[in-house]
């Protein structure tokens, strides 16, 4: 039997915190491990308990969840940061992504939604709805859309790497990719390691944000 996805809440409201463990714990391959109220206490958990994935809220008392965010990537990066945003919210949310966190997760999410986008997380998959990478792109403006100095970044990919940047770009999961190009997810999974080590890219997420950057997705 495959091992549980082993996921840490992290969230000021209990509420929400219990909500979430009911909808989690519902599915056979997911276990939550432990609660956090606050980055601080996120921190420690993390330290003590080793999740595979931190469901983590932006806003909170004391330690936010972009610093939290950002020790965490720094110092644990085996547990992926998923956060925890409203549209309203939006500076911190992009905070924790430029922090290192693996992708957003709308607080108005529906279940399939929330168990959809741990499970891609656990992956490796950047968790990048469209309408979220829209007003992604919305917020950060023309500063993001300006192509970068110096030669075209992209030059060194295949014809096929290309494709498959561009597809990451889109937000696709591994999955979607592999169908989309007609190759295996392993082939696919390739291809995304061999991309981002080209692109000197940290994550998808970078990548996402570069594609736009450069122009292959307008």
């Amino acid at each position: 039997m495959a091992e549980k996805i082993r996921v840490l809440l992290v969230d000021d409201q209990e509420l929400i915190r219990v909500g979430f463990r009911l909808v989690l714990e519902s599915e056979g391959d997911i276990e939550v491990v432990g609660e956090a109220g606050d980055g601080a206490a996120a921190i420690t958990a993390v330290e003590q308990l080793h999740p595979d994935v931190v469901l983590m809220d932006v806003r909170m008392p004391g330690t936010d969840g972009i610093a939290a965010t950002e020790a965490i990537a720094r110092d644990a990066p085996q547990s992926r940061v998923l956060v925890l945003t409203t549209f309203d919210l939006d500076e911190y949310a992009f905070g924790a992504m430029a922090a290192g966190a693996g992708g957003f997760l709308l607080k108005d999410a529906q279940r399939g939604e929330l168990i959809s986008a741990v499970r891609a997380v656990h992956r490796g998959d950047a968790v990048l709805s469209p309408r979220v990478t829209r007003r992604f792109l919305e917020h950060l403006g023309p500063r993001l859309r300006a192509a970068p100095d110096g030669p075209d970044p992209t030059g060194s990919l295949t014809e096929r790497e290309r494709d498959v940047f561009i597809a990451i770009g889109q937000g696709l999961t591994n999955a979607e990719i592999a169908g989309e190009l007609h190759l295996s997810e392993s082939t696919v999974k390739t291809h995304v390691g061999r991309v981002l080590m080209k692109l000197e890219a940290r994550d998808r997420i970078q990548a996402v944000i570069l594609a736009h950057r450069v122009g292959v997705i307008p």
